[in-house]
């Protein structure tokens, strides 16, 4: 409760003082019942669950960027490639199916292959004419697309129909300039279309069209450039990628890197699930990303997100003992001894002047009580209280009342699962020893024989999947103010602890309600005593 609402708090506040940025409020855990409770009550979303705050694809992909549709011509494609110098663009249909990459890989591989059989026959699209040709239309064909070679009439008239003759069934597109005889003969033999060449804008046709059923486009080039151009109608869907290897968005960079450098593409599609979002090129991942982070309610890397050692840390709000972590440059930090983060966090509210509304008060009232255990906790100071007394006014709440709706949210351990319960409160301490501890706030602790052996398995495996040696589980009455504490098996350091074992790995801690205040200290002078004694 007292690290998310922080968090949200906080992001509120920086984003009305440093409106250049914009800051994200983020969690690495569940959220617990008591802290649904308090946000869906003001009808707020809670900070987003981050489970890896590692570089990943969507970080660098590139999402404002020009497409193209499956029907446009190759020509196109060629001119957006070499006038916003892009390595590939995706395709779509109708502007919202993806269907394709096109790039100068399977542009070239379209020419060359031209170049590769004696006589290639190519997709043509009507429409497309007019988008590569310049000139006009004498008239539009029953055919919007044909496959056809490519014809000239260079040739003398019986020696260009035999030519002709020979390609028979499949009819040529024929590209020629005003020669009757030829063109006669195409408009009797319904060939899919004629483009007529170094024609002028009101230029007379000697020839009658009426019975034709094909496309006839006058072209106001020669004929050689005319063929040229032609063959850059041909439509993207037939020349383009259709099913390229592609990434996931929340894919780590460094794969994602690996797999376009193996790749002979030099552009992948982005989805996220099945919707594109975006294209990578090779550099995109010349440099890794860096993301900016702020630590709340802890000061280590060990206890943040995943992938926290690569960003840059740009402040630390705490309450806890400081550990070990190191920045490349001078940040804020803001530490101090009070029971919540959340007073720290309405202190600089204070100090910066900003007005707290209802609805922020209210989280903030709700991370100091549960972090405080109602203002019960030892880790309380009168800077907690005071901060609690000025919000009550500004929230309109009343303590009793809150604390009691705060804290009717608890449930016992039987009624949860151990790994849900482990893993939202739960802390990396490396010491001489690496441990783990987890902090639980029940209604009752009458279960604890019930649940023990299937809370000690999961603690073990906890332990195993972080490499630690020691794992401990506080669990904690608020009401009564007592608490249980199980540990993973570990003799040489359980042996020394001061407090009354009930059961194998069971401890009775009456009065004991602070993690950090009240059971950490043990442990820190438990693996303190096992330092100091030879062979341990």
């Amino acid at each position: 409760m007292d690290s998310i609402c922080s968090v949200y708090c906080y992001s509120i506040l920086k984003n009305k003082i440093d409106t250049k940025n914009r800051y994200i409020p983020i969690r690495c855990g569940h959220l617990n019942k008591q802290t649904r409770l308090v946000f869906d009550k003001l009808n707020l979303k809670a900070p987003r669950l981050m489970k890896n705050i590692s570089p990943v694809v969507a970080d660098v992909a590139k999402r404002d960027i020009p497409t193209l549709d499956m029907n446009d011509p190759v020509f196109s494609a060629i001119r957006r490639l070499d006038e916003e110098n892009l390595s590939v663009i995706p395709v779509f249909e109708e502007e919202t199916e993806f269907r394709g990459i096109i790039s100068l890989h399977e542009i070239s591989g379209f020419l060359i292959n031209d170049n590769l059989v004696k006589r290639p026959v190519y997709r043509f699209r009507i429409n497309n004419f007019k988008i590569v040709l310049p000139g006009y239309f004498y008239r539009r064909g029953k055919e919007q697309e044909f496959d056809a070679p490519i014809m000239t009439g260079a040739m003398p008239y019986e020696i260009s129909k035999e030519r002709i003759n020979k390609m028979l069934p499949l009819k040529p597109l024929l590209v020629i300039g005003l020669r009757e005889d030829i063109l006669q003969f195409a408009v009797e033999e319904q060939f899919p279309a004629v483009i007529l060449t170094g024609m002028s804008k009101d230029e007379e046709l000697p020839i009658d069209f009426s019975n034709y059923e094909g496309t006839v486009f006058c072209s106001h080039s020669d004929t050689a450039e005319t063929i040229r151009l032609l063959r850059l109608s041909t439509p993207l869907k037939n020349v383009m990628n259709k099913t390229p290897e592609s990434l996931q968005s929340d894919q780590s960079f460094d794969e994602a890197k690996s797999t376009l450098m193996n790749s002979r593409l030099r552009g992948l599609p982005v989805f996220e699930d099945e919707c594109f979002s975006g294209i990578v090129t090779r550099r995109c991942f010349i440099e890794k990303p860096q993301k900016k982070l702020i630590l709340m309610d802890h000061n280590e890397i060990d206890q943040s997100v995943p992938g926290a050692d690569q960003t840059e840390i740009l402040e630390i709000l705490d309450h806890h003992r400081l550990g070990n972590s190191r920045t490349k440059e001078p940040i804020y930090v803001y530490a101090k001894p009070v029971g919540s983060t959340c007073t720290i966090v309405y202190s600089h509210f204070k100090i910066n002047m900003v007005e707290i509304d209802a609805e922020t008060a209210t989280l903030l009232i709700s991370g100091i009580l549960s972090d405080t255990v109602l203002l019960k906790s030892p880790t309380t100071t009168e800077l907690d209280r005071v901060a609690v007394d000025e919000l009550l006014s500004i929230a309109n709440l009343e303590l009793k009342t809150f604390g009691q709706e705060l804290f009717s949210q608890n449930t016992s351990l039987e009624e949860t699962e151990p790994v849900e319960v482990l893993k939202a409160d739960f802390k990396i301490y490396r010491e001489q020893l690496n441990i783990g501890i987890s902090q639980a706030e029940v209604i009752t602790l009458e279960d604890i024989d019930r649940v023990k052996e299937k809370y000690l398995s999961s603690m073990e495996a906890l332990r195993k999947n972080k490499n630690l040696d020691w794992v401990l589980l506080l669990v904690t009455n608020v009401i009564k103010e007592e608490s249980c504490l199980l540990v993973t098996k570990l003799e040489i350091a359980e042996s020394k602890l001061i407090y009354d074992k009930i059961s194998e790995q069971l401890y009775s801690l009456p009065g004991i309600l602070s993690r950090k205040k009240q059971l950490l200290p043990e442990i820190l002078r438990v693996l303190e005593e096992l330092k100091s004694k030879p062979g341990n």
